[in-house]
């Protein structure tokens, strides 16, 4: 039996209870609706129109059927809440210490310790320098309760054996610790340029840290592919996918004997993490984190291990975030939040929406650790194993991604491996062709940044980040003599040294000199920074002259004539920084001669519709040049009008498509702005 409720219909089922069907007082719809529905929109255009590709070309579709076919992927376990990182990277020890507890007791599950040696520090990172500075920084943190992970760049293991050595003086199980090291060394080849040795021989390094650990019980991940190296220079989500799973297979060869026999009792697959960035694209976010977890399983069944979930930490991009509006990143993480989350990672860290301005302060801290609370607590994210399971279009992408990532994975694998493959420079190639395409749509604004490139806001107050000083590396101030690698002889000496007041510049400069393998540094950078560059331009030359480089929007005609272009000149201006200054309708030359010597502007933009073009564009031209306008612009392309437009002074069209950024610079270059601009860091 059915009643109508509202919107909604109940049923009784068999015990008399009410059964709510969402979708009873609708009519049911196909295929064919909607395709009919859709051809009346277009009217006549073409179909597709609809479609759309990622930037490696792979075609996404407008609607897609549902897999009911489609099975759950292995990862985390249903009912299981993933961990809730937070990033602390102050270098003064007492604040870090201070952040870590405030992030604890406030519902983070573990911590992200970011490093000075760390690619990934961008100029802070904490510095302990002795197990003393280790015992303050964890002064009140239990390291048996709360996962932490360690990343240290090429300072890794060191920091790793110091936290053993603290973790032994507190007389704590190592069985029962959650620490991951981010033993990376690929990764800090692209960031860095060089690493200390080849791989073969930092082999007998890792497996004599993998017998030790074995031998104290340490069950956690030892090495790290870390896909952020990757996404941060501008990879696509193929390219990340492919030179991520590309590492953990040399990683996983590295943590097995040469005649097959694995060194312990934990299976090395186990002692790989996989670390990817999370952005803003959702649903390329989800089946990116789906494909992660079918490639690996690909790859243990080709090398005849057991079938084991792989551990999958994520990050929210650092290439999105903004300096501009940076309030926006909010919601950006929190999209990219959502995404890791559905997509089945294991733990999350957000990074604070002030984080591309520096350290950020408690309130950036707090939204960033509430994002997840929310997502967990309140939308119950974790709840359903592998949510996007059975969607179309998630399956859809996540197989094409999968594919394309193979394809890719093998043909770095023809290449001798990843680390061949980037020293030849065919990585660093593929990475930046997207990274160019990438650099044109955000150009263009097909890719639009709100609040950078779209919607900017002039009159934005500045937001609060911390002031820290450079971190002290430390000095070398012992000869320590180090065993060579062995079943665990040499982590056991580095843990005892540490203990024993050791520095991390004295055990750094023990270890052995291996040959060093040097390649290009593959730049990480932030889509926005260009925009940004002409907004930090502009700062600065209202800092010379006391003024903002101005534009006239000359508004002719009638407000329904002018409207949409006027804001959207505005928008534009405003991208680069530069003031737009609307002036009321104008109706011909002398109205808009007199607009011009009222306003405080430099250049004029025409703002009107092509038939008021046609009839009123030349003459106003003529009057605002006359009146002083220095270079004079037009909103939109009218047809058939260039040459004359070109006579009375018209400069350049702009227009939804052209070539924002190129644009925006030419007009600095015409405001004498452009020469201020500054490259980032």
């Amino acid at each position: 039996m059915l009643a109508g409720v509202g919107a909604l219909w109940v049923e009784k089922n068999a015990e008399g209870s009410d059964v709510i069907e969402l979708a009873g007082g609708f009519a049911a719809a196909g295929e064919a609706e909607w395709m009919a529905a859709v051809e009346a929109v277009l009217k006549g255009r073409s179909f597709d129109r609809l479609r759309s590709s990622t930037y490696e070309g792979l075609p996404i579709e407008p609607l897609y059927r549902g897999r009911r076919d489609a099975e759950a992927l292995a990862g985390r376990t249903a009912g299981l809440s993933w961990t809730v990182m937070a990033r602390v990277e102050h270098p003064e020890l007492g604040e870090a210490n201070k952040m870590m507890l405030e992030e604890l007791e406030n519902g983070a599950s573990g911590i992200d310790l970011v490093f000075a040696s760390s690619k990934h520090a961008r100029g802070a990172g904490l510095a302990p320098d002795t197990i003393d500075d280790m015992e303050r920084l964890f002064d009140g943190v239990y390291l048996d309760l709360m996962t932490f992970r360690l990343d240290g760049g090429y300072q890794t293991r060191i920091a790793f054996s110091m936290l053993l050595a603290l973790a032994e003086k507190r007389g704590l199980d190592a069985a029962k610790l959650d620490l991951r090291a981010v033993i990376d060394p690929l990764g800090s080849l692209a960031a860095n340029g060089w690493i200390s040795g080849s791989l073969e021989a930092m082999a007998p390094r890792l497996r004599d840290l993998i017998h030790f650990c074995e031998d104290i019980g340490f069950k956690g991940p030892l090495t790290c592919a870390d896909g952020r190296v990757w996404h941060a220079a501008g990879a696509s989500e193929a390219q990340e996918l492919a030179y991520t799973l590309a590492s953990a297979v040399v990683y996983l060869r590295m943590l097995v004997d040469a005649d097959g026999q694995r060194d312990g009792t934990v299976p090395p697959q186990k002692r790989v993490e996989v670390v990817l960035a999370a952005d803003a694209d959702q649903f390329a976010t989800i089946a990116k984190l789906r494909a992660m977890r079918k490639l690996w399983a690909r790859v243990l069944d080709a090398s005849g291990l057991e079938q084991t979930p792989l551990v999958i930490h994520t990050e929210t991009a650092w290439r999105m975030m903004t300096k501009r509006d940076p309030w926006v990143n909010m919601l950006r993480t929190t999209v990219a939040a959502f995404a890791a989350g559905v997509g089945g990672a294991d733990s999350v860290t957000v990074l604070p929406f002030t984080e591309a301005l520096g350290v950020p302060d408690e309130f950036a801290r707090r939204i960033a650790r509430n994002t997840q609370t929310i997502l967990l607590e309140e939308s119950n994210l974790y709840r359903v194993a592998d949510p996007a399971a059975g969607s179309g279009t998630v399956e859809a992408l996540t197989d094409k991604l999968a594919g394309e990532a193979w394809k890719l994975f093998r043909a770095t694998e023809k290449a001798g491996g990843i680390l061949n493959a980037y020293c030849s420079g065919s990585v660093q190639a593929v990475i930046d062709k997207t990274r160019t395409a990438r650099a044109k749509a955000i150009a263009k604004r097909r890719e639009p940044l709100t609040g950078t490139s779209s919607f900017p806001n002039l009159t934005e107050k500045p937001v609060s980040v911390l002031k820290v000083s450079e971190p002290d590396i430390g000095r070398s101030s012992a000869d320590i003599v180090l065993p060579p690698p062995g079943e665990g002889e040499l982590t056991r000496v580095l843990v005892n040294k540490a203990a024993s007041g050791a520095t991390v510049a004295d055990l750094a400069r023990a270890r052995d000199v291996l040959q060093r393998v040097e390649a290009s540094v593959l730049k990480p950078y932030r889509v926005a920074a260009p925009f940004e560059a002409l907004r930090d331009a502009c700062d600065a030359y209202h800092e010379m002259h006391g003024r903002w480089p101005t534009v006239l929007l000359a508004n002719i005609g009638r407000v329904s004539d002018f409207t949409a272009r006027s804001t959207w000149a505005k928008n534009f201006f405003e991208a680069g920084g530069i003031t737009a200054q609307p002036s009321e309708a104008l109706t011909d030359g002398e109205s808009a001669e007199y607009a011009f010597r009222e306003a405080t502007a430099d250049i004029a933009c025409l703002c009107s519709s092509d038939e008021v073009y046609a009839d009123l564009a030349a003459e106003m031209a003529s009057a605002l040049r006359q009146a002083g306008a220095s270079h004079i612009y037009i909103a939109g392309k009218p047809a058939d009008a260039e040459d004359a437009l070109a006579a009375a002074g018209v400069e350049m069209a702009l227009y939804e498509g052209c070539d924002v950024l190129t644009a925006l610079q030419a007009i600095h270059d015409n405001l004498g702005v452009r020469e201020l601009d500054g490259e980032e860091d």
